[in-house]
């Protein structure tokens, strides 16, 4: 499982939820990071996808992440451990542009890469 997506994504989530970031509304505010434009995920759903996020049918925004206004910030795109993160440069970049986020990170769980969307 190590050279998985789903691997690195376990990983991201925790730095991401070490960070203050979240997934779900709570008292520190509304969820700031989205799976899926436009959907609010609930916890029973994300729960179900257990550790194995390449199970998901309609393939997976990898995470967008919100400023406090709730617009696009920065696309975070999950590679495999073994992948170089830079290898999603290009479509991380395209997608950052077509949400208007300014920033992408580049992240295979263990190395991360930050740059601008544009």
């Amino acid at each position: 499982m190590a050279s998985k997506e789903a691997t690195s994504r376990i990983k991201i989530n925790r730095l991401l939820d070490e960070a203050g970031w979240r997934f779900f509304d709570d008292a520190n505010g509304p969820a700031n990071i989205v799976l899926e434009p436009n959907v609010k995920i609930s916890t029973k759903a994300f729960d179900a996808f257990g550790d194995d996020f390449e199970k998901v049918g309609n393939g997976f925004v990898d995470f967008l992440l919100l400023d406090p206004a709730g617009k696009p910030l920065i696309v975070l795109e999950a590679k495999s451990e073994g992948e170089n993160p830079l290898s999603a440069k290009e479509q991380a970049r395209k997608y950052a542009r077509s949400q208007n986020a300014r920033f992408v990170i580049l992240s295979n769980g263990n190395i991360h890469q930050l740059s601008t969307g544009r």
